[in-house]
């Protein structure tokens, strides 16, 4: 309550306008004898006014405190922060291209109008990114996670990819968009403070059998919950039908369980068919479960994805000059004829591996499953390169040595993580590290025999023993010739441009004994060792990184040699390519 007399110039008050909360400042004042006076007044929006007023009002009005001035002495550096802070905040509403204009990348027309008109637009998003391979999907994967950053809808977010790509993750994110993500590893697990790795770490890089094998590991996991999920290489969460139910390998139980735990799941992968159409529809059930329900059937089921995927092929990516991003690929097979020698070996290989093919059949259970398993690599290896048959011939025929001095019949060592039957085959391929296939394949190959007594061992080991010193002919009369057609492409006035410098050729192989027998043979060709790299399974990311490296900057390195375990993210935008 005020009153009249209160109400001196100057003085800001409330209860004079209708709208009671409103505040006006005192202008002046004039008496109508003691119970009345003309108030003169100007209100917070500079509009001057009059009114009069009766002591009956006085228990309305109300004497504001004017409060401190504004004296603008503030600390003017922290002052800029906060605006500058608040501008950044803001900015995705006034550039609806911002994360494309604060990262380090020079995007191409495709991966564009990925993001900003397939993705972004999904609310939430379950998509299936499919395009070919070198199409950039890391860099398309990287601008949708900075714009949904900037814009404040992610916080916390995972990727899966297979393990020899975890490094190249890690680098490109923080290279290209500033993304500082950390690789889940054993000691960040083992030495989390709350004992839940992922609650603690907002921006994660995960191995995808590191998760898909470990129980421990799901049970934490399970635990949390994310703004996104990145599947890389996700062809490998595969399952398919057998016996009329769904067989669901470890990745694909893996798979299930991170779309439980994600606001938005995107996958990658550039090969997302396998020709089965209801392997793709459980493929699909990924990304919606309730759409993709049940076995499919061709004729009652649609098979339209568009709107869960994308795929783009090599002959529709372009510049922005409308000129095609990849040059037009023209693809060769080179037949041949075996020689004599080689003839007799891949004969007489062959006898061999039926022979015990047949005498496998004869043994019953997982031992007998192995063997054909075995012997099955053993064909592979024979059509790679004499050099391949020839040290898994050699290892075979050591391992057997060794098992009939200890006399080691019928109580063969266990072979664990080996396939028994056809459908542990499959899983094995999809479910074995990409690095480790190999490893595992040499030890089955080298160790399983249908051999159940000394006679028959020792009958085998002699076998081996020929069919060793056959392929050893081969190589030491350089009888090769699948080697013989690929010299003679490395000759090929096509491989050289101008000044006669040699084109860049990536040759690819699938067992590592064919990629040191090529390496040497090709630098034994070309007279310079430093002219041809290699990349393999095994090789950390740092080493292939600079092999990478040198083939595309070093004009010195000329060939890369890789087998098919390395070609998880390896280069590939090369107009020459050989497959061994």
């Amino acid at each position: 309550m005020a009153r009249l007399e209160d109400l001196q110039q100057g003085t800001i008050v409330k209860g004079i306008l209708p709208n009671q909360h409103e505040r006006v400042t005192v202008v002046g004042r004039s008496w109508r004898g003691d119970i009345a006076i003309d108030l003169f007044y100007k209100d917070s929006m500079g509009n001057f006014g009059t009114e009069l007023l009766f002591r009956s009002r006085e228990p309305d009005l109300e004497i504001v405190d004017a409060g401190p001035i504004w004296k603008f002495d503030g600390d003017g550096e922290m002052f800029r922060l906060v605006s500058e802070a608040y501008r950044i905040q803001l900015a995705h509403l006034f550039d609806p291209l911002l994360a494309l204009h604060t990262s380090d990348v020079d995007p191409y027309p495709h991966q564009i109008t990925a993001v900003y008109e397939e993705m972004l637009p999904r609310q939430p998003l379950r998509y299936l990114l499919a395009d070919d391979p070198g199409a950039g999907k890391t860099i398309m994967t990287g601008l949708y996670l900075k714009e949904l950053l900037v814009r404040g809808d992610l916080k916390r977010c995972m990727i899966v990819c297979p393990g020899s790509l975890v490094e190249q993750w890690q680098s490109e994110l923080y290279r290209c968009f500033q993304l500082p993500f950390e690789i889940l590893t054993r000691d960040r697990i083992d030495n989390a403070l709350t004992g839940n790795i992922f609650k603690e770490e907002d921006l994660l890089i995960c191995r995808l059998d590191q998760l898909s094998s470990n129980k421990t590991i799901q049970e934490k996991l399970e635990d949390t919950s994310w703004d996104i999920i990145v599947c890389d290489e996700a062809h490998k969460m595969s399952a398919s039908f057998s016996g009329g139910e769904v067989r669901p390998t470890k990745r694909y139980r893996l798979g299930q369980l991170l779309g439980e735990l994600t606001r938005h799941f995107l996958l990658l992968t550039a090969t997302p068919h396998n020709g089965k159409e209801a392997d793709f529809q459980l493929f699909m059930a990924l990304l919606d479960a309730d759409r993709f329900e049940g076995r499919f059937r061709d004729g009652v089921h649609a098979v339209d994805t568009s709107d869960l995927m994308r795929r783009m092929v090599k002959e529709d990516l372009l510049q922005f000059n409308g000129e095609r991003l990849f040059p037009e690929r023209y693809a060769k097979t080179i037949n041949y004829e075996l020689s004599e020698l080689e003839k007799d070996l891949y004969d007489e290989v062959t006898e061999y591996v039926c022979k015990e093919m047949n005498r496998a059949d004869l043994i019953r259970g997982q031992r007998g499953n192995r063997i054909g398993f075995a012997l099955t690599i053993l064909q592979r290896r024979l059509a790679s390169s004499p050099e391949a048959i020839y040290r898994s011939i050699q290892r075979r025929r050591e391992r057997l040595e060794e098992r009939l001095s200890d006399a080691q019949f019928g109580n063969q060592a266990e072979m664990t993580g080996i396939p028994t039957n056809t459908e542990e085959a499959d899983d094995f391929y999809d479910e074995t590290p990409a690095e480790e296939v190999e490893t595992k394949e040499e030890e089955v190959v080298a160790r399983a025999s249908a051999a159940q007594t000394i006679t028959e061992l020792q009958a085998e080991i002699r076998t081996l023993e020929h069919l060793e010193k056959l392929a050893q002919r081969v190589r030491q009369n350089d009888m090769d010739r699948k080697w013989e057609e690929l010299s003679n492409l490395l000759r090929a006035e096509e491989l050289f441009g101008l000044q006669e410098h040699r084109r860049k050729l990536i040759i690819f192989t699938e067992h590592r004994d064919t990629l040191h027998y090529l390496t040497e043979r090709i630098q034994t060709l070309i007279g310079n060792p430093n002219a041809v790299v290699t990349i393999h399974g095994s090789m950390r990311w740092e080493e292939r990184r600079r092999v990478q490296e040198a083939f595309k900057n070093d004009k010195e390195v000329q060939i890369l040699v890789a087998t098919d375990a390395a070609g998880e993210g390896i280069i590939v935008d090369y107009e020459n390519k050989f497959t061994f």
